[in-house]
């Protein structure tokens, strides 16, 4: 290369200069410069090569590694997102009108908030793309979901899956919106300081030992509440219904498919109850909380309270006109919501326990005297001999059987009722239209019996609304017209 440089094709100063550095050079590294050159343009074009390759992986996806108990991602945000979140069987182009006049009360209240129903027909396919590898790479999350077949566990499953992946407000397909959505967190909170929003559902602490609503007695409600995304309450409960079901499933010897579950196993393992347990184990591992978080936190609350950055609202804001702990009614200017209860058929296929001759004590509707009466019942029951209970048993089915027949009768006679209210109305609706064409068709026959014997009324004798004119103003337009005609 250095002899090329001072050829005399080459230039003469450039030349030069090169002999001035090659008289300075040491032979050994001219000798060597040659190597040196290809070792550098090598190393150039492998470091140019992988540059290359890592441009066109820039669009590529970075598997996440799986999350476990110990290391949940926390994502914090300022607002919550304006998302409002409902599951169903079928799209809202297929509702019923139960179920869509419920459905728009959330979007005509909330016109700035972006509405989603899931349903039976895609549910998989979003717990496909978040929780799939592509996404939070929860495969075991996917593979669970796609195993279990109980309507309603994958019902409370989906929705705690969607509030971890995105966040918003959710609600059971039966639940109305009594006001907007900047009612639900009060002016006096920032958003910043809340991550969940709870209401307090069921408030009856006395009955926390009973055998039967004991698991029930204190819970927040999950028909309704709103989250912040990817909280680490959220993705702990998922876990725990997974390990709880799958254990069930072991017990019973049987797939998660075909996982018998009772009503009290779904509250407590993943409805009201299990939501409520995950979220005070939450607040009570949070690091601000000085005193053990119990129920006696929330009971019997005359005003919303934030603890451990969750926002929990009194029993009247998502639960009103229960008809117990102090729920009060959907007139309240706390209510938020009204629980209409038409979706709620599920207890048909996972039954309540049922005395076989007093049957349910949830018909008691947390009523003192009621639930007394069922317990001590009971007691008597257990004391009697197998003939005496049989007999118990066919009377009291008897009973049953009349006051059904009775509700059955009265409800057929209210239908009754309002069906001849309906034709009542409408005949008289009916009479009313008849009455008034009568009417109009005898005021046109005078009309025409007046005009009877006059020619045609020429077309400058009627008034704008196409009526004849009177005679005197007629007369009138004819004297007006002549002293015209004299003027001209």
């Amino acid at each position: 290369m250095l002899n090329k440089l001072t050829s005399p094709m080459g230039s003469p100063h450039l030349g030069a200069t090169s002999a001035q550095y090659r008289n300075r050079m040491p032979a050994q590294f001219r000798r060597l410069l040659p190597l040196y050159v290809v070792v550098v343009v090598f190393v150039l074009f492998f470091f140019n090569l992988n540059l290359f390759r890592t441009a066109t992986r820039e669009n590529a996806v970075v598997q996440p590694a799986a999350t476990t108990n110990n290391d949940i991602p926390k994502v914090v945000r300022d607002q919550f997102p304006k998302k409002i979140w409902q599951t169903w069987k079928v799209d809202p182009f297929a509702f019923e009108k139960k179920n869509l006049d419920v459905a728009k009360s959330w979007t005509t209240k909330n016109p700035d908030w972006r509405y989603e129903v899931l349903t039976d027909g895609n549910d998989i396919h979003y717990v496909e793309f978040h929780y799939g590898a592509d996404g939070f790479n929860r495969t075991d999350i996917v593979d669970f979901y796609r195993s279990v077949k109980a309507a309603i566990v994958k019902a409370d499953l989906l929705r705690y899956l969607i509030m971890y992946a995105e966040g918003g407000l959710y609600a059971d397909i039966d639940v109305e919106s009594l006001k907007p959505m900047a009612k639900f967190i009060p002016e006096r909170y920032n958003q910043r300081d809340i991550d969940m929003v709870v209401g307090v559902e069921i408030d009856e602490p006395d009955w926390k030992d009973h055998p039967i609503l004991g698991p029930k007695s204190r819970s927040f409600c999950q028909w309704t509440f709103m989250c912040k995304p990817q909280l680490p309450v959220m993705m702990r409960l998922i876990e725990q219904i997974m390990a709880w079901l799958t254990e069930v499933a072991h017990q019973q010897g049987v797939e998660l498919a075909k996982v018998d579950l009772d009503f009290d196993q779904i509250i407590s393992g993943t409805g009201p109850s299990a939501f409520t347990n995950a979220i005070i184990a939450e607040m009570d591992n949070a690091a601000d909380v000085k005193k053990k978080i119990e129920w006696d936190t929330f009971h019997d609350m005359d005003e919303s309270k934030i603890v451990s950055r969750v926002l929990v609202l009194t029993v009247e804001a998502f639960a009103a006109g229960q008809g117990h702990s102090n729920s009060g009614n959907h007139d309240a200017r706390a209510a938020l919501v009204k629980h209409h209860y038409h979706a709620s058929g599920w207890p048909t296929k996972h039954p309540r326990f049922k005395h076989p001759a007093y049957g349910e004590v949830e018909s008691c509707n947390w009523k003192d005297e009621c639930v007394n009466k069922w317990d001590k019942d009971v007691a008597e029951f257990e004391k009697l001999s197998p003939e005496e209970q049989q007999r118990i048993i066919a009377e009291k089915k008897k009973e049953r059987e009349e006051l059904e027949e009775k509700k059955k009768q009265e409800k057929e006679a209210a239908a009754k009722k309002k069906q001849n209210e309906e034709d009542a109305r409408k005949k008289k609706e009916e009479e009313e239209r008849l009455a008034k064409e009568m009417k109009e068709k005898e005021a046109a026959n005078r009309e025409k019996e007046a005009n009877k014997g006059k020619g045609p009324v020429n077309e400058d004798d009627k008034t704008e609304e196409g009526a004849e004119k009177p005679k005197e103003l007629k007369e009138g337009e004819k004297v007006e017209e002549k002293k015209k005609e004299k003027t001209k």
